[in-house]
């Protein structure tokens, strides 16, 4: 078989696992903080969790498929640990910036949430007082 040959199928199956792993490790781990940025409403942290991980699914998957392609003919057992380590990096370093981008727009979506609960009253005002004549 031919080493480029080798080379994708490795990277295709280490890219995939890996971009599983995460995707469970977020949804897993992520819940607990989505529901606290939608107000402890379980259902709606569910389904937001969920078309989180689709996202997430679909675009690291479509980058892996699109960074598959490599112009280079490896023709030795370095070549294929050079092309593993560039294209794997490459995913790893996408994976992370699509966690951290996750995880900024939630906490801002939290912040928000947590600003405005300060911002109202505790009780409710029970009347209106006329201001007084004596200043």
């Amino acid at each position: 078989m031919d080493r480029t040959v080798v080379a994708y199928v490795i990277y295709l199956l280490v890219s995939v696992g890996l971009t599983i792993w995460v995707a469970r490790t977020l949804s897993r781990n992520g819940r607990i903080f989505l529901a606290d940025v939608l107000h402890g409403n379980e259902k709606l942290a569910d389904a937001v969790n969920h078309l989180l991980v689709v996202g997430f699914y679909l675009v690291n998957l479509g980058f892996v498929a699109l960074y598959l392609s490599d112009d280079e003919t490896i023709t030795d057992t370095r070549g294929v640990f050079e092309a593993l380590s560039t294209k794997l990096g490459v995913v790893l370093l996408v994976l992370g910036v699509m966690h951290l981008a996750n995880v900024y727009v939630l906490n801002r979506i939290r912040r928000r949430g947590a600003m405005e609960r300060e911002q109202v009253p505790p009780v409710p005002p029970q009347g209106w007082v006329a201001p007084s004549a004596q200043a």
